[in-house]
């Protein structure tokens, strides 16, 4: 099973869920934002320049993905980031 890097802020609520690997820095060439009204929230897409998908970008994540995932994610709002 393929596993995927989540990073998550808590004080802004943001989580940043990655499609690439760890050690790749890949650059995010065009961003989708998705209607807000559509989704109750926004939720945005980063493709790289040949188009693929590498990470989504969730605000009010902690209305969005489950509770399991934001505990386990990597903090970006504490010490141990």
């Amino acid at each position: 099973m393929a596993e995927v890097e989540v990073t998550y802020d808590e004080s802004v609520d943001a989580a940043y869920v990655y499609f690439t690997e760890p050690q790749v820095l890949v650059r995010s060439a065009h961003t989708y934002p998705c209607d807000p009204v559509d989704v109750d929230g926004m939720i945005n897409l980063d493709f790289d320049e040949q188009r693929r998908l590498i990470g989504v970008e969730v605000l009010a994540a902690s209305s969005k993905l489950p509770e399991y995932l934001l505990r386990s994610a990597r903090r970006l709002d504490t010490d141990g980031a």
